[in-house]
């Protein structure tokens, strides 16, 4: 569930970081939801505890994660944050799209091309 892929450019505790969110926001990880520990997840995906941590940390700083000593991580009861920080990236990029001279109808053709509903 939490596959990472080792070959990548993208740092590993940035790509937790993104498929834990991602999980999280599309709804196939719930508000109060357990995810392994730190030392579970390292061992699972054979990766240091450090970067692991690294990135749930990024995760508790953001409001998504808490962890509650001796029982474990959990998913915030509001998550509603995954979806507005998801709009402030969308909002910089389609800025810096504009800034290079895409149009309004070259970023809607982007839009359609990636299937988004």
């Amino acid at each position: 569930m939490f596959g990472i892929d080792l070959q990548s450019r993208v740092p590993i505790y940035e790509q937790l970081y993104t498929k834990i969110s991602g999980l999280a926001g599309r709804g196939i990880l719930s508000a109060g939801d357990r995810i392994p520990s730190v030392r579970e997840l390292a061992k699972e995906l054979g990766v240091n505890p450090n970067t692991v941590s690294k990135a749930y940390l990024m995760l508790e700083k953001d409001g998504l994660i808490y962890s509650v000593p001796g029982r474990g991580t959990f998913l915030a009861d509001d998550l509603s944050i995954i979806k507005i920080n998801a709009a402030e990236e969308f909002r910089s990029a389609v800025g810096t799209a504009r800034d290079k001279g895409l149009s309004r109808g070259d970023l809607v053709g982007i839009i359609d091309d990636m299937g988004v509903e």
